[in-house]
């Protein structure tokens, strides 16, 4: 017989099912994510073999500093998003509220350290299309490392943007009392979007910050 509760949509026997069905969507669409990078990974790969010591030489005008001090941040942001999931299970409404707004937190403070990438970037030239003057006779190669890498992590920063806008919507309606118990579903799928978004920043960050300092 089908479980009466209020949060079980009508084509569901239980909630346990329900939530089966939501996390096998979740990863059905996170694998659409996963081929999209990975186009843009291939791409990168045969580039970089073609213009090997081009690449190397285009990643030492990376800021090491920042991009290393963001995984850190990115990092500490999974962590606090598995905190909140667990709170969500086993139904604590304030650690839960709190652990998504420090994820959150560490979401904009990831973008914003981005940004300031971008414009250091911009302030040297380096953003192809726009006032760009890489130095040395290899500009129109390099010019091909520095549009994967805006593409790569711009299209990065666009999914981390929807992910700091959705915790903090999902930390508002936990606070109100949604998400708890046997109800923390959207948190769980939340934290799944999350940590893929933070996974493909941890390769990201070695392909473009990385390959300079050997």
């Amino acid at each position: 017989m089908a479980e009466t509760h209020a949060n079980v949509a009508h084509h569901f026997d239980t909630l346990e099912q329900q939530h089966e069905a939501n996390v096998l969507g979740m990863w059905v669409f996170l694998m659409t994510e996963i081929m999209l990078f990975g186009g843009l990974f291939l791409s990168y790969t045969a580039y970089r073999t073609v213009y090997p010591e081009i690449f190397v030489e285009a990643s030492r005008h990376q800021n090491v500093l920042l991009g290393t001090i963001n995984t850190g941040v990115l990092i500490f942001s999974s962590l606090m998003m598995a905190l909140a999931v667990r709170s969500a299970r086993i139904g604590s409404r304030t650690p839960l509220v709190v652990f998504l707004l420090v994820t959150a937190l560490f979401g904009t403070l990831f973008l914003g350290i981005k940004f300031l990438e971008y414009y250091q970037h911009y302030q040297e030239g380096l953003v192809p299309g726009i006032a760009y003057r890489y130095p040395g006779p290899h500009a129109n190669q390099a010019a091909l490392f520095f549009i994967l890498y805006f593409v790569m992590t711009g299209i990065h920063a666009i999914h981390l943007t929807i992910g700091v806008g959705l915790v903090a919507v999902v930390a508002f309606r936990a606070w109100r009392g949604r998400y708890l118990g046997k109800n923390y579903t959207p948190v769980d799928l939340l934290g799944l979007y999350w940590h893929l978004v933070d996974i493909i920043w941890i390769f990201l960050f070695p392909l473009l910050y990385l390959i300079g300092l050997h």
